[in-house]
Formats: structure tokens, C-alpha cells, sequence
């Protein structure tokens, strides 16, 4: 009778990173407490909990409270070390990734020059409005210096975790662009993640890249032009996914259960049945346009 030999150190880690890699959105913390209780080495499972957990954290724009201040962790403003940078209050904090806290804040010296004017005037204008525009969002606004040349990133998150109604979701988006004289040419990447456990196992992830040449006149100009082209990406990309939604649920009405239900000629209310179930996509304030509001069953 053969028997099964437990996998060497290496393999473990290999395995444990692999599936930390995997976490969904929100539940990262959940993932280190099964597989500390699977492997059952809990020294080994934080050990790489928390060289894991900096990427995760990273990657998904994660908000972290600081003196009151809401600040988005990013590869944008690490320092290294595990110290973040607040552009807005201009000074650093150490973050455990495992713990989830903040720590030893320190004034972080910046000069007041015309870059930062511009980015200030930048987090301004994007911050009215993704306060507005979102139920529960975050943006920040950081620059880089590539020789003589300012590079300037916008992020943006918005999340609702509901792991007690079996679903987390992530929208996150980023927009990069270099302040060059006369126009500047601004890319943006969204990706909208979402995942729901109940009875299920199921992880949508949706992206999309866009770009937009801009005119650089004056700081004022160039912000409300910015947050103008990103509140019409945002709802481009919100709209495109409602009608996914409306073509998936055409394709499962109409050819799956028509001949199996009976026919009511009456209406579906897109707006209450996205609000009623689990898997709303309440991540924005963007109404429904009118054609996606009915369908006939």
C-alpha cells in the first residue's frame, strides 16, 4: 500500500502563494485563516501572508485610514519598507499588510512647485467628483518625475464587500498621463471584479483600456476637462456592462426557459431586480438608460 508523502517546504510555499495570489477582493484575510487551518503550519502561512499581501493590496488600490484622511495603498506611492506616501497631507505611514494597520507617520517633505499645483488642482476636481458619482469611493492623485518630464497617475476605487450576503465586488480604474505643453495624451485602465459563493463559485472579471488627447491650457482647464472625460468613460463602461448583463439574461430567457415557462407579457424591472439580489451592481450612481429597463417574458 502506497502512501502519500506530505510536500517539502518549497512545495508549500509554491502551493500557499499560488492560492494567495487567487484572493478575491475583500477576503484576502479569509484565504490566510483557511490555509493556516488546511496546511496546518501557521507560522509558514503569515510568513507569506504578509510578502503576498503587499502586492494584493497594492494591486487593488486598497483604502487604509490615517489621521481621519482616506489614503489609497498603490505601487504609485510605496516607498519601500512597507511605508506608503499621502500626497494630500505630505507624509508617510508603514503599513502591515498582515495586520491591517497603520503606524509610525512622518512628515514627508515635497516642494510646492508648479507640478504639485497642478496635481492638487487635479485631486480637487476628481475627488468632488467621485464623491458624487459613487456610493463609496476613493481616488488619489500622484506624480513622478521621468527626467524633465511630469508624469501624473489618477486612481480610483470603489468597493462593496458583503461576504454575510455571499459577494464581494471591486471597481477600480487608473489614468496616466504626462504634462506636456499644448495637449497630453491620457490612458486609462478599468477593471470591475466581482465574486459570489453562495451555492456557487463564481468570479466575473471585466477590463477595458481607453485613451483620449486632451488640451493643456491652465490648471483650472485641464481639470475639469480630465474629470469630464472620465465621468464619460465611467458611464461608457458601466452602460456596456448593464447591456451584457441584459444580453446574458436575453440569451437565458429567451432560448433556455421560454419553451419551459409561460408567457406573461409582462415587464422586468432591470433597476429593482439589480437592487434586490445579491449581486447588485450598485457601484456608481449611473442611471440605467430607459432600453435596458424592460424586457418582455
Amino acid at each position: 500500500m502506497c502512501t502519500r508523502q506530505a510536500p517539502h517546504e518549497p512545495e508549500k510555499v509554491s502551493l500557499i502563494c499560488g492560492l494567495l495570489r487567487q484572493s478575491p477582493p475583500g477576503e484576502f484575510g479569509q484565504v490566510v485563516r483557511d490555509l493556516s487551518a488546511l496546511v496546518q503550519d501557521n507560522k509558514l502561512v503569515r510568513q507569506e501572508a504578509a510578502r503576498v499581501g503587499a502586492c494584493h493590496n497594492k494591486n487593488n488600490f486598497t483604502p487604509v485610514q490615517i489621521n481621519g484622511r482616506t489614503v489609497l495603498l498603490t505601487h504609485y506611492n510605496d516607498l519601500g519598507g512597507n511605508r506608503f506616501f499621502d500626497p494630500q497631507d505630505k507624509f508617510s505611514f508603514e503599513f502591515d499588510h498582515l495586520r491591517g494597520v497603520t503606524s509610525k507617520a512622518q512628515l514627508h517633505g515635497v516642494m510646492l512647485d508648479e507640478g504639485e499645483l497642478w496635481r492638487e488642482a487635479l485631486h480637487k476636481g476628481l475627488k468632488a467628483y467621485v464623491s458624487c458619482h459613487f456610493p463609496v469611493g476613493n481616488c488619489c492623485v500622484f506624480r513622478k518625475n521621468l527626467g524633465k518630464k511630469q508624469l501624473f497617475v489618477a486612481c480610483i476605487e470603489a468597493h462593496q464587500y458583503q461576504p454575510s450576503n455571499h459577494w464581494n465586488s471591486l471597481w477600480k480604474s487608473d489614468w496616466t498621463f504626462a504634462l506636456t505643453p499644448f495637449t497630453t495624451q491620457v490612458t486609462g485602465i478599468f477593471l470591475l471584479q466581482i465574486h459570489y459563493f453562495k451555492d456557487a463559485n463564481l468570479h466575473v472579471t471585466v477590463s477595458k483600456s481607453v485613451s483620449e488627447t486632451l488640451n493643456v491650457i491652465d490648471q483650472s482647464q485641464f481639470a475639469t476637462d480630465f474629470v469630464k472625460f472620465v465621468r464619460a468613460e465611467d458611464t461608457k463602461f458601466h452602460i456596456a456592462i448593464l447591456e451584457n448583463i441584459q444580453a446574458l439574461s436575453e440569451d437565458i430567457w429567451g432560448k433556455n426557459l421560454r419553451r419551459k415557462l409561460p408567457v406573461t407579457r409582462t415587464f422586468m424591472n432591470w433597476n429593482k431586480l439589480l437592487n434586490d439580489q445579491h449581486l447588485n451592481t450598485n457601484v456608481s450612481n449611473t442611471e440605467v438608460p430607459s432600453c435596458l429597463l424592460k424586457h418582455t417574458i
